[in-house]
């Protein structure tokens, strides 16, 4: 077949920007090698020029979407009918197409081809607006958490919309990612003298809610509290960081921070780490952090850390809380407990238990990952479009705690918040009924509109469910 795939994100021969272009080149490529032929469109910068991952794999820079990221659609409006036409003629001679992390927001593009579309974030705008205008024939999820959040939003009004979910989790190649002894990472990379230090790794783009901060915080603990005085953290230094003027003011205000607290000789800023040696990277931490509050739709960090036998410690927010052995897993922004446990696994020799990765090697396998989208993808058929049903929220309208939020010590944690919130009217209620539900008969009418307002609570339609 003559496959067409689309990313908003530029594509790199060697390195990539997020965790969604290494997926996407696992799929195109295992595809290339089944005999298909496969071409990815990407958007244009100077950095990024046309190559092939394979004889039957071309990756072609087209779009001048605004770079950096974010805001692909702050660009003339030239650019966006350009991108509107060139996606049109090679459409015109594809078999398929399979749309990678949303961003292509315009349906009519694809009516005449089938179509699977992959949303890879739940948070960004362009995602957002590729899934509320969703029409293609499939859509693959990489988690639980992410298919309920679309069902109980979008597929509420969109009758038959569930049926085209297909959730399939990432999948790791365990030929690459595994435990083995850093070479080059010490002179091509990373500055310091192997063995002299205990390391923690931070391996994430520059984003508030990737858990810089809490980092930072936890650090300050380790030295001061712990006395671990050897302690280095490894952060890697965003692809885009000389594009970019709000990158850079964001390491400085980092920086600022770190030197506030003395914690300067604690903290190695380092060139962001290409695909080929991230195994390296990860085996020479003693602990990996994943603290923040991002909504990921999976996360491949902490997977990626304990499949080189490096420990994690995780939030315990969006799918992270279903998805990662509780071992892991610390109550965001708990500073002094995340403290505690890193400090006890950098005091002693830890390793990944054999049952924490025989785990990860039978749920994250990445041939069954890439079989199943190639399934889905060479298999798509053309569907009838998606019909806009309104249902009227009525005293019969019954309500449940929204996927995204559950309760705890602390109060109710809403992952789009990224906080805990004490309602303990709302605990109490969601306590007492179970996955039925309740009406407004079981509260005041404007408490639960105001909960539902708020993105705590969902409505149970039968339509789109």
């Amino acid at each position: 077949m003559n496959i067409v795939m689309f990313s908003m994100s530029p594509l790199f021969e060697e390195k990539s920007m997020t965790g969604a272009q290494k997926q996407l080149k696992k799929v195109a490529m295992y595809l290339a090698e089944e005999g298909h032929d496969v071409t990815i469109l990407c958007s244009m910068r100077d950095d990024a020029d046309p190559f092939y991952w394979h004889d039957n794999l071309y990756v072609l820079p087209i779009y001048r979407f605004k770079q950096p990221f974010p805001e692909p659609y702050a660009t003339p409006i030239y650019n966006i009918a350009a991108a509107i036409q060139d996606t049109g003629e090679y459409l015109a001679k594809a078999d398929r197409f399979y749309s990678h992390d949303g961003g292509l927001i315009f349906p009519y593009v694809y009516q005449n081809i089938p179509t699977v579309i992959s949303l890879r974030s739940i948070v960004l705008a362009e995602a957002l607006q590729s899934g509320f205008l969703f029409q293609g024939d499939a859509l693959i999820l990489a988690s639980e958490h992410s298919a309920q959040s679309w069902k109980h939003n979008f597929g509420r009004f969109f009758p038959g919309f569930a049926d085209r979910i297909h959730v399939i989790h990432n999948g790791l190649d365990f030929d690459h990612y595994n435990p083995l002894a850093p070479t080059r990472i010490f002179t091509e990379v990373v500055p310091i003298v192997p063995g002299d230090h205990s390391i923690i790794l931070y391996p994430h783009r520059p984003d508030e809610t990737k858990g810089i901060r809490q980092t930072i915080e936890v650090v300050d603990l380790l030295v001061n509290q712990h006395e671990i005085e050897d302690l280095r953290v490894l952060f890697p230094k965003w692809i885009d960081t000389g594009l970019s003027a709000d990158v850079r003011q964001f390491y400085k205000s980092l920086e600022d921070d770190i030197a506030e607290r003395g914690l300067i000789d604690h903290f190695v800023f380092h060139d962001w780490v290409s695909d080929e040696m991230m195994p390296e990277y990860y085996s020479l931490g003693d602990v990996t952090f994943a603290l923040g509050n991002y909504v990921e739709t999976f996360g491949n960090t902490p997977y990626e850390s304990i499949a080189c036998g490096t420990p994690v410690i995780a939030s315990r927010v969006g799918p992270y809380r279903d998805m990662l052995p509780d071992e892991v897993l610390v109550d965001y922004d708990n500073i002094k407990a995340i403290a505690e446990k890193a400090a006890a696994l950098l005091k002693k020799e830890d390793v990944i238990s054999d049952e924490t990765m025989d785990w990860l090697h039978e749920n994250f396998k990445q041939d069954d990952m890439v079989k199943a989208y190639a399934d889905i993808i060479l298999n798509a058929e053309k569907r009838p479009l998606l019909e806009y049903q309104f249902n009227p929220i009525t005293d019969e309208t019954r309500f449940v705690l929204a996927p995204w939020c559950y309760v705890t010590k602390h109060g109710i944690y809403h992952d789009f918040k990224g906080q805990y919130c004490e309602l303990d009217d709302l605990t109490r209620l969601v306590s007492q009924h179970d996955e039925d539900g309740f009406t407004f008969e079981a509260a005041s009418e404007k408490e639960i509109m105001e909960w539902y307002k708020e993105g705590f609570l969902v409505p149970i339609q039968e339509q789109g469910q």
